[in-house]
């Protein structure tokens, strides 16, 4: 009997790097039945329902990374302890040395394991001297406990960079005044690694989570079922939408991208759009559900970003808590819309270093510094534009240092300013006229197709297309207006759905294309990361701006028909008004138990359906 129950145990609760614990096992269904039952038990007394949580939340992220779960306790220590310590002192240099300390502690930690492997090769490229990571985690970890972990590499732990995000915000909101320091570490330790949100968000902000901790356990009737709701809502969208979506087609094309058609690479990178939306958004709605079943709330994280009109506006949308953040911790203290600080120069000039570097070009610093130059005189000669050049500086220093939180690559640095270039432009774009527009489009049109024409550059053949369709439409609007103006009026309901969805595409096909960079250098090492993802962007560019066959359009197009369909299944639910969307949720979630329990049942029986024998981790449990 031993000889079972003994490995059993040890399956059970020890750490396989090859099996993490994920949503979407049965193991971690189990896992909570469990931990909800011994829950339901202590949830009236509140500090050891709060310690019950926090030991349970360390034994998950130690079931998702093993022994870095040691790096969790630390954050919880360190921030804990100097939260109080800022929240003690009278003196205002005190308060403020205590908060850049907590701070470099917190991104020391995040940088080290993050960046190593990017720092050191910077290093090596600006002097020569070559050094290589050490991890001294490891190395402590094989001397007290006798593993044999390699110490000459460095592992990303699960989730750090949410946790640190999170710790950091609650000790300068301490310094900030916003917030009073929790009294208890138990409660601290609750509040950092509530395990739900521990590994991919959302962030929550202590002055939204904090006060729940104190908070006895309610969960109304109709609570329940939109818990049970965004659980199966969760798990759906994981497995019949991201999971199906890249094990079927997306991950074998990106993975060898010239083995496949142009027009194979296109339909990857718009499934790909729909599966990494569907997989982050799928695990917050599974965290919400299960942290909403202990009468816990945590922060709405998306808001149909598909439907966003405008770049700036999918950010509002997009990764909520995240966005946030970088608003209120970065964009705003470095000035935001009003002026530049010196943050903002900080920044940039440490952004155009990393650029240089990683480019190992000349050319980039020369092209930066005529850049730099020249919005230094347009500022000089026209004060009036200074505020707009600022504003422009800091949103796109924000969206640069997001795009390098993802990780130390070209690709990432490349996305992120993808994206804050399209902030920028969007900004001043619809600020001129549609005259304007139109003959910028047609000018840029025609530069793209006589470059390809003459040289055959496949990105020339890609932006062609997006200019020549920018074109049409600004040309048909102006046409519009001038023959029909009033009739405008009389269709106005009818041309503002067509002005919507016109955007709406454009925004889509543009955040879609910045993907092919994300895309592109995810789950690799850092140390290859740079040449693999620039090859794989490189070659899927070269086979989607390579002439197509008009031909074989439709047959290829049929071979892959089950990945459209469920393509155009995801996007057409995802387009659905919010109104009818809650008005789904609370009948579901106002169902009688014996019909929800049979609904429930249904539902995971067509989930599982699609599932597949190997289950793919959540898309940011990399970053």
């Amino acid at each position: 009997m031993l000889d079972y129950i003994i490995p059993y145990l040890t399956r059970t609760f020890a750490f396989d790097p090859n099996s993490p614990l994920l949503f979407t096992q049965f193991y971690f269904w189990g896992f909570f039945a469990v931990v909800f039952a011994i829950f339901s038990i202590v949830h009236s007394k509140l500090l050891l329902r709060n310690a019950f949580l926090f030991g349970t939340s360390l034994f998950f992220y130690y079931k998702t990374s093993g022994s870095y779960v040691c790096i969790l306790i630390f954050c919880v220590i360190a921030n804990f302890f100097i939260g109080k310590w800022i929240e003690k002192s009278t003196v205002k240099w005190k308060k403020k040395l205590l908060m850049i300390i907590v701070v470099i502690i917190d991104l020391l930690v995040l940088c080290y394991y993050k960046y190593s492997y990017f720092f050191l090769d910077a290093l090596y490229d600006f002097t020569g001297i070559e050094l290589h990571v050490y991890n001294f985690f490891a190395a402590a970890s094989n001397e007290l406990f006798g593993t044999h972990s390699l110490v000459d590499q460095i592992i990303l732990p699960v989730g750090i960079s949410f946790f640190t995000f999170q710790a950091m915000s609650y000790c300068i909101d301490i310094y900030r005044g916003k917030i009073k320091a929790v009294s208890n570490i138990l409660n601290f330790g609750f509040y950092l690694s509530f395990f739900p949100q521990l590994v991919a968000g959302p962030i929550v902000r202590a002055d939204k989570f904090v006060p729940q901790l104190y908070k006895p356990y309610f969960l109304p009737r109709r609570a329940f079922g939109m818990a049970v709701f965004w659980i199966l809502n969760g798990l759906a969208k994981k497995i019949i939408l991201s999971d199906y979506l890249a094990t079927n087609f997306v991950d074998r094309v990106f993975d060898t991208p010239l083995l496949f058609t142009g027009v194979e690479n296109l339909i990857a990178l718009f499934a790909y759009s729909l599966q990494v939306y569907a997989d982050f958004s799928g695990y917050t709605d599974i965290a919400i559900g299960v942290a909403l079943l202990m009468g816990f709330r945590l922060p709405q994280n998306f808001n149909s970003p598909y439907k966003a009109k405008s770049p700036t506006e999918f950010w509002r949308r997009w990764h909520i808590s995240l966005s946030s953040w970088w608003r209120d911790y970065l964009y705003i203290p470095l000035g935001g819309n009003r002026n530049a600080t010196v943050g903002t120069f900080f920044w940039m000039g440490f952004l155009s270093l990393v650029a240089i570097l990683l480019s190992g070009s000349m050319w980039v610093g020369i092209a930066l510094g005529v850049f730099f130059l020249y919005i230094s005189i347009v500022a000089y000669f026209k004060p009036e534009s200074r505020k707009t050049i600022t504003t422009n500086m800091n949103a796109m220093a924000t969206q640069i240092v997001g795009g390098w939180w993802h990780g130390a690559s070209w690709n990432f640095i490349i996305w992120g300013g993808l994206n804050g270039f399209g902030q920028v432009f969007n900004k001043l774009w619809v600020k001129r006229s549609a005259t304007v527009r139109a003959s910028i489009a047609l000018g840029l049109f025609a530069l793209s197709a006589i470059l390809y024409k003459h040289f055959t550059i496949p990105i020339c053949a890609i932006t062609a297309v997006w200019f020549g369709v920018l074109f049409f439409g600004i040309y048909s609007t102006i046409i519009f207006h001038l023959f029909f103006e009033k009739k405008a009026e009389q269709y106005s309901k009818q041309l503002d759905w067509i002005k919507t969805a016109w955007n709406v595409t454009l925004t889509f096909v543009f955040i879609t294309f910045t993907r092919l960079f994300f895309r592109a250098g995810s789950n690799l090492d850092p140390a290859e990361a740079n040449e693999v993802a620039w090859n794989t962007a490189k070659n899927m560019v070269h086979q989607m701006g390579t002439a197509w066959r008009v031909d074989m359009i439709f047959p290829i197009a049929w071979e892959h028909i089950n990945i459209i369909l469920v393509f155009i299944a995801g996007m057409l639910i995802h387009w659905i008004p919010k109104r009818v969307k809650s008005r789904y949720r609370i009948i579901f979630a106002s169902l009688p138990i014996p019909l929800m329990v049979l609904a429930t049942a249904f539902i995971i029986f067509i989930i599982y359906q699609f599932m597949s024998a190997d289950s793919c981790p959540f898309i940011y449990f990399q970053f």
